[in-house]
């Protein structure tokens, strides 16, 4: 048995029984030496069962006896070697890993794992499959399984659609098993690949908690499992369609990594280790990260020169430092029916090509971002009028269309030189600094030249695609934008600097999109914007006050006119942007911190400094309280020993709504990390879809 520790995280891994085995993934252990720990763990055989206990492997395998899922699915022609056996093992450890190798020699099959503990607290396993036979594998899956013990007896989930990413569901898990999968050809709307196990005592700051998360921007599959014989695991990997991967002999193929994240502590502690592990893996983030504002909502295809570059002396004087040009620039792209594909600036509408835009916006002191869609393409489109063949479907049927759009093959040699041609071109001929990259529809019927089907490889591509634009460009920095929140990944992100959270800018959703999706993105790689009194997404008005709290914990922007704006929303939005970047090296480096509260009608969250010497946070009153008297908010996880000034910071108009406000937010008060935590401060009586900011220092 292999030991791996970090601070409080330890894993034991069991290299004995041909794949490794995780014998124990979670709080510190004392110095039990391997034949004690073997006396402690080791399974009883009972009646009615095997003569032997299947250790649950990292890739559990069914010929050994296995009843979980079995992580390594395929066979040769002819159904044969369909259930390989892995019975010798090598492994090289560190102080932080272990690499292992075994093989079937009966199967012909070799298959190596990773397991490492990283100075994150993280845990990150993978494996590789290669055919070591003289004939084709066809391979089904090849998945990661991570053991939870007993405990974990709650599960917590994700599911979502367009507009209403990363819905939180929690279930009490004492049998069975329960899966997601997903086929849109993205890291989905609807599935994020996400689950945490918990205690049933499990709270924000409080029980053990494990995360599971899949590195992997295509197709995927989570299952979470109890076993008959109690055992509990998790089990992600990619999902792969019918013969999308064949082995040929002496080739390979490589899972993505689950990155997991435990805690003794709770919820929120456990969110830590998923951004500890998104910073340190993922793409090197600017600093600072610059508001923005980005046209679409303002302009939608409406491009004209001199009413953007009046929107942009607008953006620039309530403080915005970068002006991203949406969709509408080029080709024929006057509407969502034509152009798409055809990444030339429009001479139609840009006579005299971007350069006036860009010499206008970067003369206000802003850098200039664009938007692209680089694997979508319209039937109206120069390219695919010239270029027909170069559509990821199958030839022989009618093809299905989203937003009248059509999937371009990037997996086809030429479409993917003539993408990469022409966004090289682009970015090269023009001051750019920002690219948002979007894609608005999933993969339907995605078949390949070859006949295959291609959503594996044409993730491949993407991937290929924006790490030969970012070597090309490396001063560039790029978001991730799929209808929204479409592809939120740590895949994507060690490629892309920030994702764009989602398409509703409604403050009342965003605040749990937000808060979904941020238990594993760190908030600095989330896209929050600023939007317009009326939401265009679900048509419902609240206060600029709300608006700006909402956005102003992440990558702030502005998704709005501000020329559009009252006097008071203008005069808010500056202060709220100017606010922004005062506490932006707190915000973009802290902690990101939720609440437990005693009134499901209301939120609350916040970032506190590494060191615990400052803290910015947030109540939010989400709906009518059910007392006059809302109960007071406790907030934990600061030096308990420290003093803490507490000040209200009042953004545009007072929340309250009582006849008086409690005391300390009409003064400064002075109190402990302890009593924060175990007194709390008393919220006011509060209009509902309302929100107060409150900074502490110490």
């Amino acid at each position: 048995m292999v030991r791996l520790e970090h601070d409080d995280v330890c894993v034991v891994v069991d290299v004995s029984g041909g794949v490794p085995a995780i014998i124990h993934w979670g709080a510190a252990l004392g110095a039990a030496d391997t034949d004690t720990f073997a006396a402690l763990t080791n399974r009883p055989t009972t009646h009615g069962s095997l003569d032997v206990v299947p250790a649950l492997q990292i890739v559990p395998q069914h010929s050994l006896g296995s009843l979980a899922r079995p992580g390594l699915a395929g066979h040769r022609p002819g159904g044969r070697d369909w259930a390989p056996r892995f019975t010798t093992c090598s492994a090289q450890m560190t102080s932080h890993s272990i690499d292992t190798s075994s093989r079937d020699e009966v199967a012909r099959l070799r298959l190596d794992t990773r397991i490492e503990l990283t100075n994150s607290g993280a845990l990150r396993v993978s494996a590789v499959v290669t055919n070591e036979g003289d004939s084709r594998y066809l391979l089904d899956a090849l998945t990661v399984s991570l053991p939870v013990p007993a405990q974990a007896q709650d599960l917590i989930t994700y599911s979502g659609r367009w507009a209403r990413e990363s819905t939180t569901h929690r279930h009490a898990m004492h049998h069975g098993a329960r899966t997601t999968e997903n086929r849109t050809g993205r890291t989905s709307h609807e599935y994020p690949p996400m689950l945490w196990w918990c205690g049933t005592d499990a709270r924000e700051w409080s029980g053990e908690v494990w995360g599971c998360h899949l590195e992997w921007s295509g197709n995927h599959a989570l299952l979470a499992e109890v076993l008959p014989d109690g055992r509990r695991y998790a089990q992600l990997g990619e999902l792969l369609l019918p013969g999308e991967v064949c082995l040929d002999p002496g080739t390979s193929y490589a899972s993505p990594v689950v990155v997991g994240a435990y805690s003794a502590d709770g919820l929120t502690p456990a969110s830590w280790v998923m951004h500890r592990s998104a910073r340190s893996h993922c793409a090197s983030a600017p600093k600072p990260r610059k508001v923005l504002l980005n046209t679409w909502e303002a302009t939608y295809f409406d491009h004209d020169t001199e009413k953007l570059c009046a929107l942009a002396d607008a953006a620039a004087a309530i403080g915005v430092e970068r002006f991203v040009l949406d969709d509408g620039w080029f080709g024929a792209r006057r509407h969502d029916r034509a152009g798409l594909g055809d990444w030339v600036v429009s001479s139609e509408v840009y006579p005299n090509g971007l350069a006036p835009l860009i010499a206008h916006v970067n003369s206000l002191g802003m850098d200039f971002g664009i938007w692209v869609e680089p694997e979508m393409v319209n039937l109206d489109s120069d390219v695919l009028r010239a270029h027909p063949d170069w559509v990821l479907h199958a030839p022989d049927y009618e093809p299905v269309l989203a937003r009248h759009q059509l999937v371009l093959d990037l997996t086809n040699d030429a479409a993917y030189g003539h993408v990469l041609g022409q966004l090289d071109a682009l970015l090269r001929n023009h001051r750019i600094a920002f690219v948002k990259w979007d894609m608005n529809r999933p993969l339907i019927h995605a078949q390949s030249a070859d006949g295959a089907a291609g959503a594996h490889r044409q993730t491949i591509a993407f991937y290929r695609l924006v790490d030969e634009l970012r070597a090309s460009h490396p001063h560039v920095e790029f978001e991730s934008c799929a209808s929204g929140g479409g592809r939120i990944d740590h895949g994507v992100l060690q490629r892309m600097h920030r994702v764009w959270t989602s398409d509703c800018i409604d403050p009342l959703e965003r605040q749990r999109i937000q808060r979904g999706v941020g238990m594993w993105v760190p908030n600095e790689m989330l896209g929050m914007h600023v939007g317009a009194r009326r939401s265009h997404t679900t048509g419902r008005s609240h206060s600029i006050e709300l608006r700006t709290i909402t956005a102003l914990f992440g990558w702030m922007g502005v998704e709005c006119d501000p020329r559009r704006l009252s006097d008071h929303e203008q005069r808010v939005l500056g202060e709220a942007i100017a606010l922004h970047k005062l506490h932006r090296a707190l915000l973009h480096a802290g902690d990101a911190v939720r609440f437990d509260l005693d009134d499901d009608t209301a939120l609350a969250h916040g970032v506190y400094a590494a060191d615990r010497s400052e803290a910015l946070v947030a109540y939010i009153q989400m709906a009518t309280a059910p007392s006059l008297v809302v109960p007071r908010w406790r907030i934990p996880g600061l030096d308990p020993e420290r003093k803490y000034t507490v000040t209200h910071l009042p953004l545009g108009q007072h929340v309250g709504i009582g006849r008086s406000l409690p005391e300390w937010m009409t003064a400064p008060v002075v109190c402990s990390g302890r009593d924060l935590a175990v007194i709390g401060l008393q919220p006011p009586s509060m209009w509902p879809e309302s929100g107060m900011l409150v900074h502490l220092r110490s």
